[in-house]
């Protein structure tokens, strides 16, 4: 019989499967027990119709978009659904102020009027497949930790070009799971024809914007439609005027029967990252580092390009993309590190590590191993601590933040004499880049970050540029900006036209933006080599207390940390109470938006097309109504979710559409490191409200006709 604190640990996991709610599931892991809970709460049809590695099935209409969103098939000719702030960069790439998609919205008449999208790819998981033996074979027990990470890398891309060595149309992913204790093998295929059909205007698809992000109750139509095409042989193939739309295996059905509270519900898509097994002082670290730097830095870059955005529809054109990608995360940080203080996750997790090592202790053989498992965690994240501060800060100030750094390191790394096909895209990613760049908007960013930098940092930190803007420009940050953009040719494509013609009169390395990157990377390379050894350590004790947790408990299933494969999570359509007193109801209306609109008079985030407003006031959802004739909006469940699931279907027992996940809650925003059963919960916006402003609002009744609606 195991002691008490063995039980109390269990139940301390936030890893552990106690509740149907929580887990981000690998398919093929799902087994007896929890295909049985499933039906249990409401799945009504078997689950070999959800996920069948032989024949098509309900996960084959499932995409990884883009690689950074989750997406799903739902016609016979190639329509898939995501969310509007996955194609937010494609909508603003075709937008010019004459042809404001961002603002007026977007919908192609026929398939020659969808637009092509040359950065975009949709990906199809094929199978799967554990490699672990082979890459473990790899290890020697001699090996330094570097030594480990670079063999198990070189392994592990040696089994995925195996792959498209075989067979050109597939892509072979190897990812690590359990912290590196187990390793998998992804067959794909990637299509990149992939064509805008149908977005909502900004009112509808960002409703609420800033103010809203990861709040609830929302009421934002945050979808978009997309189309992917492929060669006569349905196979992919690169754009073409002569491909056609893409017959899938399989067509995700769409439900107009809506759902009550306590309906069963599952998410499919491909989370990003998640990191549930993290130490408590490697949570501190984030917090410390990486969060607040988002925080700091991004709150000052952003608050200039919205100043510009506001004055100038041109500008507001060019960085809408790139400022809802930085806002994103930025409020994401003030809300993970605010929610890891109320919930105490640090506090619970001390807890449980404090009763693993009494485990070890009284465990001979982990104790042999692991006695000072957390004692060298506490110590090697001690050593780093500065250093990983001023690296966070730094690449948040130099590395993410100002275009004039990321171009001069693009084309500074650009290989001529390399595969063609990586050439022409890193060339085509360069030219889109400088399509929606402003030098002046760049300068005002990188003169404010440099002026507040050497604050948050500590005097080692500082790179040599701020000696040379003592010397030769009097400490005037902003004389040596305007210098800077004056006289690098990087500012424009013309500086990448020299280069690429070989131009005898331009020599790269005489460039300012140049010099200036030269000076940040060796920075860069001494913050991190400085680290290495203890972010070595780290990385195999974080590696040995995941296995640790899971040995401790090994007669329960465990789902791994979130890493962009596709997962499955299930739970129930319900509300929450945030605090005493209060409750939030599972899904909002129109009436809503009504509301909003009068609370922020005035705020272009909470603007609304009048004829939105004209047809919700005529009150005539057909369909797309309730029983009660309302029409829903946005919903909550508490299926696990995080980042990278913008986008991933949610479906109904009947294995049915029923939204498209697209957030998170403000509660629950530390998630990504232990689950919260009563707070978390996942954003969708509801499959009848997208409909609605398809058919209704945008008039694409072609597009309705396409899809497999049961009503």
């Amino acid at each position: 019989m195991k002691p008490k604190y063995y039980i109390l640990i269990f139940l301390l996991l936030s890893t552990s499967m106690l509740r149907a709610d929580e887990g981000m599931w690998l398919l093929g892991r799902v087994d007896k027990n929890l295909r049985a809970t499933m039906k249990e709460m409401g799945l009504e049809v078997p689950f070999d119709k959800v996920y069948n590695p032989k024949h098509p099935s309900l996960t084959s209409a499932v995409v990884s978009f883009g690689g950074f969103c989750s997406g799903v098939v739902v016609s016979k000719e190639g329509l898939v659904l995501t969310n509007h702030h996955c194609g937010l960069r494609s909508v603003q790439q075709h937008s010019t102020v004459d042809h404001d998609y961002l603002k007026y919205g977007f919908s192609a008449p026929t398939q020659a009027d969808e637009l092509p999208n040359h950065e975009l790819f949709v990906r199809f998981l094929l199978e799967t497949k554990d490699v672990t033996k082979r890459v473990l074979k790899a290890v020697k027990k001699d090996m330094t930790e570097g030594e480990r990470s670079l063999m198990i890398n070189m392994t592990m891309q040696a089994i995925a070009d195996e792959v498209s060595e075989k067979d050109p149309t597939l892509v072979g992913v190897v990812d690590s799971y359990y912290g590196g204790n187990e390793f998998w093998l992804s067959i794909y295929r990637d299509y990149t024809d992939v064509r805008l059909v149908f977005a909502p205007p900004s009112s509808i698809g960002k409703f609420g914007w800033d103010t809203d992000n990861w709040m609830w109750p929302r009421h934002t139509g945050d979808f978009c439609v997309f189309r992917i095409y492929a060669g006569a042989d349905n196979m992919p193939a690169d754009y073409s005027p002569d491909n056609v739309p893409y017959r899938p295996d399989y067509v995700a059905p769409i439900s107009l029967a809506g759902y009550n509270e306590g309906s069963f519900c599952m998410t499919l898509g491909y989370p990003g990252e998640t990191d549930r097994f993290l130490s408590s002082f490697g949570i501190e670290e984030m917090m410390n580092g990486m969060n607040q730097a988002m925080i700091d830095i991004r709150g000052i870059k952003q608050e200039i390009w919205k100043k510009l955005m506001n004055e100038s529809d041109s500008i507001r054109i060019k960085y809408a993309s790139t400022y809802d990608e930085s806002s994103n995360y930025w409020k994401n940080s003030i809300g993970t590190n605010k929610a890891i203080k109320e919930l105490k996750v640090i506090e619970k997790k001390k807890l449980l590590e404090s009763t693993l090592l009494r485990w070890i202790q009284d465990t001979p053989a982990e104790r042999k191993n692991l006695l000072h498992l957390l004692s060298s965690l506490e110590l090697n994240y001690k050593d780093r601590r500065q250093n990983n501060h001023d690296m966070a800060y730094f690449a948040e100030t130099f590395l993410n933040s100002t275009d004039l750094v990321k171009f001069a390191l693009m084309i500074m790394n650009l290989d001529t004499e390399g595969d063609e096909k990586q050439l022409m895209s890193t060339l085509h990613e360069i030219v889109t880049g400088y399509e929606h760049f402003d030098p002046n908007v760049d300068k005002e960013v990188l003169a404010s970050l440099l002026e507040v930098y050497p604050d948050y940092v500590s005097e080692s930190a500082i790179p040599a540029i701020y000696d040379s803007i003592s010397l030769n420009y009097n400490n005037d940050i902003r004389a040596y900006v305007d210098s800077l953009y004056a006289h690098s040719k990087l500012t424009s494509i013309d500086g990448l036209h020299m280069i690429m013609q070989q131009d005898s009169t331009y020599n790269i390395f005489d460039d300012p933006a140049v010099s200036l990157t030269f000076d940040l990377l060796s920075t860069y390379f001494m913050l991190n080599g400085e680290m290495q050894e203890a972010s070595d350590n780290i990385q195999r004790d974080e590696r040995l207390l995941n296995a640790a947790v899971r040995r401790m408990n090994d007669d329960k299933q465990f789902y791994p940390d979130a890493n962009s494969t596709l997962r499955l999570s299930f739970g129930t359509i319900q509300g929450y109470s945030p605090s005493d007193g209060a409750y939030f109801n599972y899904y909002t209306t129109p009436m809503g938006i009504f509301e909003k609109m009068r609370d922020h008079a005035g705020d272009p985030d909470f603007e609304v097309s009048p004829r939105l407003l004209e047809l919700f006031s005529d009150g005539d959802f057909g369909r797309y109504a309730d029983k009660k004739g309302e029409l829903k909006v946005n919903f909550i469940s508490n299926n696990d979710i995080t980042g990278g699931n913008s986008g991933s279907a949610m479906f109904n027992g009947d294995a049915e559409l029923i939204g498209l996940a697209f957030d998170g809650n403000w509660e629950a925003m530390s998630g990504d490191i232990a689950f919260e059963p009563n707070l978390q919960r996942c954003i969708g916006v509801d499959i009848r409200y997208i409909l609605f402003v398809i058919e209704k609002f945008g008039k694409s009744t072609h597009i309705i006709q396409e899809l497999d609606i049961r009503e």
